[in-house]
């Protein structure tokens, strides 16, 4: 399991990029593995899938593994963190067979880490990440967690905040927030974080949403303390500093 970061090579660990190396069948979404056309040698097998393809990637992987071939699974990101490597494991752990493979996570820099760094240091305190995407997950379930999050004032880092089908719920989402946090509080929108034409926009709470967004955005929402100054979004940590 591999998480290749962000998208931009620059951020791919050198860990994940000697797992790729020595991989002889690598498994991933099309679209990251686009990222990766560059760097993978010749003579490996690439298996690419298209969206919604999850538990097929998976089971491919997990039989290639059982055949006695070095598979690389990637994920942008962290492939733990909304990544596959819960699936690959549950996919591997319903065959019986995990003592014949090595199950290996390789981590990357998540799309929350990639974000902050472009606003500055938002995330200097608790924080809570949060996918908008009812795909897998109920949204009434989805609400409560957003409500437990503003209650508890955390900053919150929205993942999938937006498709073409799916369009309302980060407008609910912000309403929520609404409820709990002044409508100035800081909001960062940063599209296609660490890739060619990567989109970074500072607004606000009351604002954001007349900002272009769509699946390659995450959304970070500051806490009570956030503030933005000459362009950059800081939550305090605390530390007495005058």
């Amino acid at each position: 399991m591999v998480g290749i970061g962000p998208g931009d090579q620059a951020h791919l660990s050198r860990g994940a990029a000697l797992e790729l190396g020595a991989a002889e069948v690598i498994v991933g979404y099309r679209t990251y593995l686009q990222l990766l056309k560059e760097i993978l040698p010749a003579g490996q097998q690439i298996v690419g899938s298209g969206m919604r393809q999850e538990v097929e990637r998976a089971r491919l992987a997990v039989d290639s593994a059982l055949s006695g071939r070095r598979v690389a699974v990637v994920s942008s990101g962290d492939a733990g963190i909304y990544g596959m490597a819960g699936l690959v494991l549950e996919v591997l752990l319903a065959t019986g067979r995990q003592a014949e493979v090595d199950f290996v996570v390789v981590p990357g820099i998540t799309a929350a880490s990639a974000a902050a760094a472009l606003l500055g240091a938002p995330l200097m305190h608790d924080f809570a990440v949060i996918s908008l995407s009812d795909l897998l997950t109920p949204w009434d379930l989805i609400k409560r967690r957003i409500e437990a999050a503003a209650q508890g004032d955390f900053v919150v880092v929205f993942y999938n905040p937006k498709s073409r089908r799916r369009v309302s719920q980060i407008a609910e989402a912000r309403d929520v927030l609404l409820q709990h946090r002044a409508p100035e509080t800081p909001v960062g929108v940063i599209t296609g974080a660490g890739r060619s034409g990567q989109r970074v926009v500072v607004s606000d709470l009351e604002r954001f949403l007349s900002v272009e967004i769509d699946m390659q955005s995450v959304v970070l929402v500051g806490n009570s303390q956030s503030y933005v100054r000459d362009g950059f979004m800081v939550t305090p940590r605390g530390y007495r500093i005058t």
